[in-house]
């Protein structure tokens, strides 16, 4: 725990320190903020004071002096400028921030591929890219200059109270010192409650992810009532975690209000025995306007001295806030490094070779590997078949050629090159990938087969449509290619979804074409029909096919037969 905890300091000071540089406009912005306040504090106290002075004096009305006032009016103006500007940094300082932070955690999510999802669920991929990272806005918004802040704001503003009421000053130092101890006593709390709350709005999340996935199996189930209860439950959980970190909120700005009112207690008691000393000894009037002129600027001054401090409190949940998305994105994998330029290569991508040498991988070291010493090399423009009963390590094969884990030894290779050495822009534009079930988005036919390449022409979408055999089902469709489906190709056939994944790889025209298990949950007629347009597709292309159906004999080639992620049989030279 102590590791992950030094884990979480190390992110959040790394994170600070980035966030610094663009903090420094709203640092510059609140001390100026600061010193014109000190300014406002100071007109108003003279104004009050001479008005007092006429009082006391017996001199009749109180006397009104006018430049304080033309002043304060001025500084007023200037201040409520410097503050939108201070806003309007803040406000892009964490844009900017959570644009890059964003950028990294999918990048993790990336690295991670598919894979990932075997240990974190979606959902909460989708919380941590979205809320968790959403959530930072106030860390580097407000967290990051209110650290620098809540110090040198404060001192600066002791220098004009030190000049003028030394004693005041000690007090009001004494008093703000004492701040940061109440802060991290309740810090600690709001730190744990973060973590807790985030975790309980992950479960939600999740929750209601799976739920709205399986409505159709909840409905037909007849669990619709339990699955609301139980979703209730989760969003009641939510909202007492949410309310106790409002109640540490309100403590942590409790403390600070402590110590506010005893500095102005002190500071009034001392202000009052000193000017009811001068009017007891009958002294002139000008010692007496400026006794009463200094106490009122000092207490007047007293909130603008804790306000950076308040800043800091109110900031502090931003800090745990960040603490709490920090355990998260720090269990997500390391991104993977561009290779450096003298490392970084590519591979002829007019025919690519692809080779595994003494591959093992292990999933699960109490399952055993998932792939034990596996070799095979596919010459360019050949087919591999890769055959095996369901967890032969087929996938797994496939997800290794894909570059979403890397193998524990041996070398996975293209053209000779080592995987891992290869420019990830290369390898993506080098890899057709077809798997069970195509990802298909919300929205027309054409724009799922433009996916593979956007700024393809009509000509070669067309083409694409053909050789893929989409042509044969557009006449049944209200709009052609213009047919709106729903998300994961909803309103198509398992056939037909599959066409516009081969029309996507045609579209793409990659050399190396990656087929898992492309046939799985097709009907013959339609799998025999798929793998016509497969064979067109494979054509001058280096195939790997993972598939144990009876249909394989289509594709002539090299086999390798996989038992328990080892190889048993070889059929040509693989």
């Amino acid at each position: 725990m102590s590791g992950d905890k030094a884990a979480i300091r190390g992110w959040t000071r790394t994170q600070s320190r980035l966030g610094r540089q663009a903090a420094r406009p709203v640092v510059v912005f609140g001390l100026l903020s600061s010193l014109l306040g000190v300014g406002q504090a100071w007109c108003v106290a003279t104004v009050l004071g001479h008005a007092l002075v006429g009082l006391v004096s017996g001199g009749g009305a109180p006397t009104l002096v006018l430049w304080p006032i033309l002043a304060f009016a001025g500084l007023a103006l200037l201040r409520a400028l410097i503050m939108a500007l201070s806003d309007t940094a803040a406000a892009k300082a964490g844009i900017d921030a959570r644009r890059r932070l964003r950028g990294e955690v999918l990048a993790s999510i990336l690295t991670g591929g598919p894979a990932l999802l075997r240990k974190t669920h979606s959902g909460e991929l989708a919380t941590i890219a979205v809320d968790r990272v959403e959530a930072l806005d106030g860390f580097f918004g407000r967290w990051v200059p209110a650290s620098v802040l809540w110090i040198a704001a404060p001192l600066l503003i002791l220098l004009p109270v030190g000049f003028i009421q030394p004693r005041a000053a000690l007090v009001l130092g004494l008093c703000g010192a004492s701040v940061p101890f109440g802060q991290a006593l309740f810090g600690i709390g709001a730190a744990v409650a973060s973590r807790k709350q985030f975790l309980a709005m992950t479960r939600l999340q999740a929750r209601f992810l799976d739920r709205v996935k399986g409505i159709a199996t909840i409905v037909l189930a007849g669990r619709a009532d339990d699955e609301t209860e139980r979703l209730g439950q989760a969003a009641e959980e939510l909202r007492l975690r949410t309310m106790k970190i409002l109640r540490v909120a309100f403590l942590s700005s409790a403390s600070i209000d402590c110590a506010m009112v005893i500095a102005l207690v002190l500071v009034a008691i001392m202000d009052g025995k000193q000017a009811m000393a001068l009017l007891s000894g009958g002294t002139a009037s000008p010692a007496l306007a400026y006794t009463l002129t200094s106490g009122l600027f000092v207490l007047l001054v007293i909130p603008e001295f804790f306000a950076p401090l308040r800043g800091l409190a109110l900031a502090y949940q931003d800090r745990a806030h960040a603490q709490g998305a920090a355990t998260a994105i720090l269990d997500l994998p390391e991104a993977l490094p561009r290779p450096s330029p003298d490392g970084a290569r590519t591979v002829n991508a007019s025919g690519v070779m692809v080779s595994l040498e003494d591959v093992c991988f292990t999933w699960d070291p109490a399952r055993g590997p998932a792939l034990d010493h596996v070799s095979f090399t596919v010459p360019a423009g050949e087919t591999l078949i890769l055959a095996g009963p369901s967890g032969s390590g087929k996938s797994t094969i496939m997800e290794l050629l894909l570059g979403f884990i890397q193998p524990d030894s041996g070398s996975v290779r293209f053209n000779g090159a080592p995987l891992d050495s290869i420019v990830p822009d290369s390898l993506s534009r080098m890899i057709s990938w077809i798997g069970q079930k195509p990802v298909l988005f919300a929205g027309t036919l054409k724009d799922n087969i433009l996916f593979a390449r956007p700024d393809a022409d009509e000509a070669d979408l067309m083409a694409a449509v053909k050789a893929a055999a989409v042509d044969q089902f557009l006449p049944s469709l209200p709009d052609g290619l213009e047919t709106r489906i729903g998300e994961g190709g909803f309103g198509l056939s398992g056939g037909q979804a599959q066409r516009i994944a081969i029309a996507r790889a045609y579209l793409k025209n990659a050399p190396i074409l990656l087929l898992d298990e492309p046939t799985a949950h097709l009907d013959p007629a339609t799998e025999k029909s798929v793998f016509e347009s497969l064979q067109r597709l494979a054509l001058r292309r280096t195939v790997v096919l993972a598939t144990h159906s009876a249909a394989v004999h289509m594709f002539n080639g090299r086999r390798v037969d996989l038992q328990m992620g080892r190889v048993v049989a070889r059929q040509g030279a693989a």
